[in-house]
């Protein structure tokens, strides 16, 4: 097959991998890994018996399966394509869960693998995470409230969406999608179906699962899924400044202060961090 495909160690923690991720020159990292990791630290999903190594040995088996539907060194992309929706839909049952598509396991790695049901985020990730270990380039794409992958091979290039039986989405059928989730008025944009960096494919995630959190006022388990972020998004001081708002929403004083502090030495100043210094100094009251 044709490419290299990222590497897959087999953490023993989670927070170490995170810490750790670094994307190579093309924006790509070990994506099903990562996901993996960060559904470790899921606040309110993670299972005892979650484990990535063989999470990953079973998405590997799925590459297995579509391989050997392939000919070595396949170039069209229609049978690339056809070979990894019989793979990962046809015969291991994944579908996009439409009948409770606000469900928060939709989100975890983990649980879509045990449930065979997932958001078109977390479907995409397989899909990339296969195709990849064929040898071919898969990225997620930047189009608007929907997520797609793009799938090249040396024979041809196609835009497959994982959530609806890995159809494929030409031109037209991409307008449609996008006057669904932006109106009738909205016209397709060349910068709507561009690769994304796989570490805002992993955000996507990530933020599917904080704002399932806080939709629920479970404001506490949205500032750790914030932390989770901030693993791999150090130097990210939005993320800071919600992890500091949603822990004193939460009432947890140090956490906020902690998260705040950050936020303030990243930032500039500006009256946006001015309003941060003044709230710190009422958290640092409310401590006393």
């Amino acid at each position: 097959m044709p490419g290299d495909a990222p590497s897959n160690r087999k953490p023993s923690d989670p927070k170490a991998v995170l810490r750790h991720l670094r994307p190579d020159a093309d924006g790509r990292l070990p994506i099903a890994q990562a996901a993996l990791a960060a559904a470790l630290l899921d606040p309110v999903t993670v299972k005892a018996a979650d484990h990535p190594d063989e999470a990953l040995s079973h998405l590997d088996a799925l590459a297995a399966d579509a391989a050997a539907l392939l000919e070595e060194d396949e170039d069209d992309v229609e049978a690339v394509a056809a070979a990894l929706n019989h793979a990962i839909l046809d015969k291991s049952g994944y579908a996009g869960d439409s009948e409770s598509y606000e469900d928060i396991q939709n989100a975890n790695l983990f649980r879509v693998i045990e449930r065979r049901r997932g958001l078109p985020v977390t479907l995409g990730i397989i899909y990339m995470h296969v195709g990849r270990a064929l040898g071919y380039r898969v990225d997620g794409l930047a189009f608007p409230g929907h997520f797609l992958i793009r799938l090249d091979t040396p024979g041809g290039r196609a835009i497959l969406d994982p959530f609806f039986g890995g159809i494929q989405r030409d031109a037209a059928a991409l307008r449609d999608l996008l006057k669904t989730v932006r109106g009738q008025d909205a016209e397709l944009d060349p910068a709507d179906y561009e690769p994304v960096p796989d570490m805002d494919v992993l955000n996507r995630v990530q933020n599917n699962i904080k704002l399932r959190l806080v939709q629920a006022d479970k404001k506490q388990e949205a500032a750790t899924v914030c932390e989770t972020m901030l693993m791999y998004n150090p130097r990210d001081a939005v993320l800071w400044r919600e992890a500091g708002l949603l822990h004193a929403d939460a009432s947890n004083m140090r956490a906020a202060l902690a998260a705040l502090t950050n936020y303030v030495d990243i930032v500039p100043e500006s009256s946006e961090r001015r309003q941060i210094v003044a709230l710190m100094r009422e958290l640092r009251l409310k401590l006393n």
